[in-house]
């Protein structure tokens, strides 16, 4: 049994239902250690018992390096019951509460004591959603109709989040984020985040940490903020495996993961696949202007995609002595995604029809990442602490597309084809050091280098009449070699006062070194740029249950390769897509202000924020003269954003059996930019509007291992300089039944089951076009899932914390403001 379970567990001596007490103003704190390693016991259960009726008044668990808090204690006689996996339960009598003084337990020491899975005691469980000083912390475990799907499928649950049916992730209406795994960085995550949350089991994932303003600590990059998923741990020791897998109509998959530790050494080795097959019909309507007159294009077209995703890692760790830890990992990512378009294309020059083409696209967009990490770190007391990370990640991409041209017979007349190599490496070393200065106050400061390099080469080529293909003489051909260096330094200052203010501010300076070539055409002048973000956050725990928090920092954003890579990307002759190399980074000033507060068995958090950005990287649609009808997207750095909005959550304990929980977004964003005249000169133009979304979600868990769960999901209409795109839903129902000996599980899911699909809107205006596109995705889906285990399994403690490279500094793809 996990914590997690304990809503699933009755009521006994060990494990009692926690009631409801009187809250004050005081609180009780202290570091939970292993007596025989002298390092913390990361997440031990701490339960307060009231020694008048000896009945469980409050809990909570500790954190990972075994700190733990209770806040919000009445005055009072208590008495604490420490309890972890594999050691003895520690029981602190005679604690006496006087109102408005803290009480600080200093350090205990919890002895070990090897123990059977049937005799481990549950004293708590955790929220649903956790506060704190810079994040919010979704505790993802409970998740039931998420197993069989990926990352994506979880983050559409998480407060503040949205998810497109694309994948592609956005905080508070800014999609221009950092998505960490285990507070780790990887190439594949900064070339395409939307494809990266595929490759994740969703049921593998622990907690989604949702940092709306982070620390001086972490990069500058992530104008919008950084999402960090944690994945479950394996604290075990022997041999372990894990088999996930899942079957349904639009997807199947399949995760094995494994564990060996003995002793001071451990080994892990994971693999995941996940398949995923789907159908879409689009129909675009686009009308040009031009000196010459107006070009209507009317176009239809019948998609079938399937991919294949798959992560695959190994990590090694070994206990170097009492204060020391060194960590490796090996991890490899996969993608490979395959459409297959059948396009028709009828063309009106001035309301007469000019011409008419049929095509058939095949789309392939394969890529392969490694990434390797070496890390070490020495503890010189509680919370004193020096690490150093090394990261190198490499990553091959490859975006090309083969193209059949069609007579109105149905016979091949013609054939293209663009081959778009890409290779994006970085090898990152960086340095921490934490030390406390006094019992309520921290310091942190580091360094960090970082040094990145991206290639790329593009050509088209044309089929000859013998069926050979030769270098296409009226599409571009070329290369793009982009070399970025980011050295940082940071320093971070942490407070809590008697009167419960609680401080972290901080600075950051980061300067960046770019060299960039379009090989025989020669350099581009990029200029260097040093940039200062400070950050800070203030947390006030008022009377009773409730605490507000304000922040401030200062971000940026770098352009990402998508938007740089300069190959014109023709798979669509009437809506072509290319990037822009001469790209900027763009500055983003955040506020937030926030409440959290329970009202009995209810818990409330809302926020409010506001953010500008300067020098946005903002998509523009051109037509082309050349090109009848044909509007061209790109990036340039010409854009102002200005957005406003809130959220609030709830979640609500019905029953302690029966949840129900969910979240209302309203966001209001307005976008300054400019386009192009009929004329070909540059005019300016802007866009605004609210946006409005929500999510609700309920979960029951009934007897004999039996759980329902149902979900759904809407986001409103998105505003975007030229235009909009319509909203969607998403709504799922689901069941799981435990195995009896608490090996595994089988379960069953119906996703968007009412009807075949979603369907949404794309309308787009400016002087020099006018464009509507609609899609119809099929995505009713229903799959089976199952998990078990199997393994001979023994209780250690918990591992040494270890650091890692955090690297969260570039702009992924997506569709941009």
């Amino acid at each position: 049994m996990t914590l997690d379970s304990f809503a699933q567990a009755p009521a006994t001596a060990a494990s009692p239902n926690l009631e409801t007490a009187p809250k004050g103003n005081s609180k009780i704190s202290g570091i939970v250690l292993d007596s025989a390693a002298a390092k913390g016991v990361e997440f031990a259960s701490i339960a307060l018992f009231n020694v008048a009726d000896n009945k469980a008044v409050d809990g909570t668990t500790a954190d990972e390096t075994g700190k733990f808090a209770i806040t919000k204690v009445a005055p009072g006689s208590y008495k604490l019951l420490i309890s972890f996996i594999g050691f003895k339960d520690k029981t602190i009598n005679n604690i006496q509460v006087e109102k408005g003084k803290d009480i600080d337990l200093g350090s205990v020491q919890l002895a070990s004591s090897v123990q059977n899975l049937q005799e481990v005691t549950i004293t708590g469980e955790k929220s649903l959603v956790e506060e704190k000083v810079d994040r919010l912390v979704f505790n993802a475990e409970k998740d039931i109709t998420s197993k069989g799907g990926d990352a994506a499928d979880l983050l559409r649950k998480v407060p503040m989040l949205s998810v497109d049916l694309d994948g592609n992730v956005s905080l508070r209406g800014s999609s221009n984020i950092r998505v960490l795994i285990n507070n780790k960085p990887s190439t594949i995550i900064a070339s395409n985040v939307a494809d990266a949350l595929k490759q994740i089991p969703a049921d593998m994932i622990k907690t989604v940490e949702v940092i709306t303003s982070p620390s001086a600590k972490y990069d500058a990059e992530g104008s919008g903020g950084i999402i960090n998923i944690v994945t479950k741990k394996n604290n075990l020791q022997g041999l372990t495996l894990n088999i996930d897998s899942g079957v349904g109509n639009r997807g199947t998959n399949l995760g094995l993961n494994g564990s060996y530790r003995k002793g001071k050494m451990g080994f892990t080795l994971g693999g995941f696949g996940r398949a995923f097959y789907n159908k879409a019909t689009s129909v675009l309507n686009q009308t040009t202007f031009s000196e010459g007159g107006s070009f209507l294009t009317n176009q239809s077209s019948n998609a079938k995609d399937r991919g294949l995703f798959g992560q695959y890692s190994l990590g090694w760790d070994y206990d170097l002595g009492k204060n020391q830890a060194l960590s490796a990992g090996l991890r490899y990512g996969t993608r490979n995604f395959i459409q297959k378009q059948n396009l028709t294309i009828n063309q009106f020059e001035n309301d007469v029809l000019s011409a008419t083409s049929q095509r058939k696209v095949d789309r392939k967009d394969l890529s392969g990442t490694v990434d390797f990490n070496i890390d070490y770190i020495r503890t010189f007391k509680p919370q004193q602490e020096w690490s150093i990370s090394t990261l190198y990640s490499r990553t091959g991409l490859t975006n090309n597309f083969n193209t059949d041209l069609l007579s109105q017979s149905g016979a091949v007349s013609g054939k293209l084809k663009n081959e778009n190599q890409n290779y994006n490496s970085e090898f990152t070393l960086q340095t921490d050091y934490q030390t406390p200065i006094a019992k309520n106050q921290m310091l942190e400061f580091g360094a960090k280098g970082i040094f990145r390099t991206v290639n790329s080469d593009y050509k088209y080529l044309t089929a000859t009449e013998s069926g050979d293909f030769t270098l296409s003489t009226t599409n571009p051909s070329g290369s793009l070699n982009y070399n970025q260096n980011v050295a940082a330094g940071y320093v971070s200052y942490s407070l809590t006062t008697k009167n419960k203010y609680t401080i972290k501010a901080g600075t950051r300076y980061e300067f960046t070194g770019i060299t960039a070539d379009l090989g025989e055409q020669g350099k581009i002048s990029i200029p260097n740029y040093g940039n200062l973000v400070p950050s800070i956050n203030v947390s006030k725990a008022l009377s009773g249950s409730t605490t507000v928090k304000a922040a401030y920092n200062r971000r940026i954003q770098r352009p990402g390769i998508q938007q740089l890579n300069p190959n014109v990307n023709l798979s669509n002759p009437q809506s072509i897509t290319t990037g822009n190399p001469a790209l900027s980074p763009e500055l983003t000033d955040n506020f937030e202000l926030a409440l959290s507060t329970n009202i009995k068995k209810t818990y409330i958090n809302a926020s409010v924020f506001a953010r500008q950005t300067n020098n946005s990287i903002t998509q523009i649609r051109m037509a082309v003269d050349t090109l009848q009808g044909a509007v061209v997207t790109t990036y340039q750095n010409i854009g102002k954003q200005q957005a406003y909005g809130m959220n609030v959550f709830a979640n609500v304990y019905l029953t302690p059996k029966w949840t129900l929980n969910g979240s209302i977004d309203i966001l209001h964003s307005y976008l300054e930019g400019q386009a192009m005249s009929r004329e070909g000169t540059s005019v300016p133009v802007s866009n605004s509007g609210f946006n409005y979304g929500g999510r609700l979600m309920s979960q029951i868990s009934l007897q004999q291992g039996w759980g329902l769960q149902a979900f759904g999901f809407y986001r409103g209409k998105e505003i975007q300089l030229q235009g909009t795109r319509t909203g969607f839903y998403m709504y799922s129902l689901g069941f799981k039944k435990d195995f009896p000996n608490k090996k595994g599980s089988i379960g069953f899911a119906a996703e968007n089951f009412l009807t075949k699909g979603v369907r949404f809107t794309s309308d787009l205006t400016s002087p020099q076009f006018v464009q509507t596109s609609q899609t119809q995705l099929y995505n009713r889906n229903f799959k089976i899932t199952l998990n078990y285990s199997i393994g001979k399994m023994s209780f250690d403690a918990p591992k040494k914390k270890t650091k890692s490279v955090n690297n969260n500094d570039v702009m992924g793809g997506g569709d941009g403001k």
